[in-house]
């Protein structure tokens, strides 16, 4: 909105407004306003979620010490989502599909999570809608985001290749181009782009998600996401930037920077908030929506498979689910560790709940890093 009334409006008039063409300054305004959405927004909800008595209800096979945070507001994921929303809204070019294909994202997964959130307060017990539904929702969002996605590839908008980290000229495609020659076969062309889509933003998704069970833990690991995000999308979008680090080049992917910089901002804002002991949670409004969209953004910029490194504790995190379930169901009740998430276990181990959120947040900051330096180690 800014972006088109003060620089395509205005700029011919006043010479100063030119600043406003800048992705880097408004970037820089996207997460302030975001931060300052957050702080200013914050105690309102908080209030009007404990008068309402919306509050977080623990799991009844959870650690001991968790129970008394029973009653703590929780579905403070509104207040991320609304403080990313309205700050892309205002500094990004609305003209940029890369920018509504993100807020579709966000907003999706923040439906899904509000709908579970919902039905755990509604039924009084941690048990929101059933895994099923939930899983398949998630699938037709990421369905409906694949759909468009080829809309931009058939007008070169997009490209379905991906860059591949310590690699300079190994960029596969994720549609088969042999089966495109044949009207009996171009359907099948299309199934492990949507079939590998699914994966990636369903799994990102529940992994934040799933992440989510320590004051502070989701949403300090998100900070340094999309951070890292925010760096990505910038040397995507940028010409020399893209030549120099040889990634496939997608000018308009540089728009997702604002959209980057304002969930940077609101990750922050929320954890003031949330920081241990926490005044409110994020709940599944918040950690599935923030999964979704850091998700979707790896997908615009071509960056999927550095999303494991960007994001390589909430991969931890479903891992160690997986194996556990997997390792009960086939070696008759026999587990890996002490409970899952993996951060239950260290808890269970003796770790306190600060040192491990910190060391999270290290170990997170790390593989950021470490994701970073690939694009320059190929």
């Amino acid at each position: 909105m800014f972006y088109w009334l003060l620089y395509e409006q205005l700029y011919p008039r006043v010479i100063r407004f030119r600043l406003f063409s800048y992705i880097t300054f408004r970037t820089a305004l996207a997460s302030m306003t975001a931060l300052f959405l957050c702080l200013a927004l914050g105690p309102w909800l908080i209030g009007r979620l404990r008068q309402f008595q919306i509050g977080q209800h623990i799991r009844e096979d959870g650690p001991q010490s968790h129970h008394k945070k029973a009653g703590t507001p929780t579905m403070g994921g509104v207040l991320i989502v609304i403080s990313i929303v309205v700050p892309t809204l205002l500094w990004a070019n609305l003209a940029n599909p890369y920018i509504w294909t993100a807020l579709f994202g966000i907003l999706s997964f923040g439906a899904i999570g509000f709908w579970d959130d919902y039905a755990k307060i509604r039924k009084k017990q941690n048990l929101g809608i059933t895994g099923w539904r939930k899983f398949a929702a998630q699938c037709l969002v990421a369905l409906a985001i694949g759909v468009f996605l080829l809309v931009l590839r058939a007008q070169g908008a997009y490209s379905t290749s991906m860059n591949v980290p310590f690699f300079k000229s190994f960029k596969p495609g994720l549609v088969i181009e042999p089966l495109l020659h044949h009207p009996l076969t171009y359907p099948l062309a299309f199934v492990f782009f949507f079939l590998f889509l699914m994966i990636v933003i369903v799994g990102s998704s529940n992994g934040v998600n799933l992440t989510d069970g320590l004051d502070g833990l989701a949403i300090g690991l998100m900070l340094v996401a999309s951070g890292a995000m925010t760096a990505l999308t910038y040397t995507t979008g940028h010409a020399e930037f893209a030549k120099y680090l040889d990634l496939v080049r997608l000018p308009l992917a540089g728009e997702l920077t604002i959209f980057c910089g304002a969930m940077s901002g609101a990750c922050l804002g929320f954890l003031w908030y949330n920081a241990h002991p926490a005044e409110i949670f994020m709940g599944d409004v918040g950690s599935l929506a923030l999964g979704g969209s850091l998700a979707v953004v790896a997908i615009l910029i071509k960056q999927e498979i550095l999303l494991l490194f960007v994001g390589g504790v909430f991969v931890l995190e479903t891992m160690s689910v997986i194996l556990q379930v997997g390792s009960y169901k086939l070696r008759h009740g026999k587990r890996v560790f002490k409970m899952a998430p993996l951060h239950h276990h260290f808890e269970q181990v003796g770790w306190t709940e600060s040192k491990i959120i910190v060391r999270f947040w290290i170990t997170g900051l790390l593989l950021a890093l470490l994701a970073l330096t690939t694009l320059k180690l190929r």
